[in-house]
């Protein structure tokens, strides 16, 4: 990957799973979700709703009962537990600050689980101790400074808003894993340096609840694609796409007025169906 690469839909299908006759739940990519909270359960839901429109083979959930029972409203088809997985997405709408410690083990178990890890919101903290492995981080700039600090970088937010790419570039060579930097122009850069932006998104796309949305789409497809990532220059084109399929489907829901991060996740599918097609 080139140090300057800009993101389009003609890159994005190269990493999108098309089924075939022959694909079973496995084969499409079953993705371990340890998101949720008592205090933001719909971070689990959103997530997990966005999973299983993006393609997720099969999704298993691990979180507290009652966040389980909001997700098994949602989408029945959830199983609950560990169980073997091609990837795992970890941290929406748990407290960076006080994740507990059931929730740490669920990070821990997924970071040692030897597959790719989507890392976001409360499980952020892990990457200041260092990552093994592949996986990408997604956060916002808050966040982003506050790993940056975590690893030794005295950076202010305006400082970060004035030139986020060296910042991303500095996260994710810190951390040693791809840094997914969410904003109106999303960047993702790798360990390596290289970096990738993506087209502006629709401003309608800044609503609660949208960030969930994008790791669960990132998930099912870094578990879809799993058996093609072997590097993470392989895992950022995947974060980028996952992007872009989201971006495009804000602005599917949208056209032109508000929307809820729900309509997000539901649009998904169709454009998930124009890239293919």
């Amino acid at each position: 990957m080139s140090d300057d690469a800009r993101w389009t839909t003609d890159g994005a299908v190269h990493w999108l799973h098309r089924a075939t006759a022959d694909d079973d739940k496995y084969s499409r990519g079953v993705l371990g979700v340890a998101t949720g909270s008592e205090r933001y359960p719909g971070a689990a839901v959103l997530g997990v709703e966005a999973a299983v429109r993006a393609g997720a083979g099969m999704v298993r959930y691990v979180g507290p009962d009652a966040v389980a029972s909001l997700v098994l409203q949602r989408r029945p088809e959830v199983v609950c537990g560990v169980g073997r997985v091609q990837a795992w997405l970890i941290g929406s709408g748990i407290d960076a600050q006080e994740p507990g410690e059931g929730r740490v083990s669920d990070f821990r178990h997924a970071l040692d689980d030897g597959v790719p890890v989507v890392v976001d919101a409360g499980a952020l903290g892990v990457a200041a101790d260092g990552l093994e492995g592949l996986a990408v981080l997604t956060p916002h700039a808050g966040e982003l400074q506050r790993l940056l600090e975590s690893v030794g970088e005295d950076v202010g937010r305006e400082e970060i808003a004035s030139d986020r790419e060296r910042w991303a570039r500095r996260a994710a060579e810190a951390a040693g894993a791809v840094v997914l930097l969410k904003g109106s122009r999303t960047i993702v850069a790798a360990p390596d340096g290289s970096l990738i932006r993506l087209p502006e998104a629709t401003p309608w796309l800044s609503t609660a609840g949208t960030g969930d949305v994008l790791a669960g789409v990132l998930g099912s497809l870094v578990a879809a694609a799993a058996p093609r990532i072997d590097s993470h220059d392989a895992l950022a084109r995947v974060a980028a796409t996952a992007s872009l399929v989201h971006a495009l489907a804000a602005e599917r829901a949208s056209g032109g007025g508000p929307i809820a991060a729900l309509d997000v996740a539901e649009a998904v599918p169709r454009v998930m169906a124009d890239l293919l097609g």
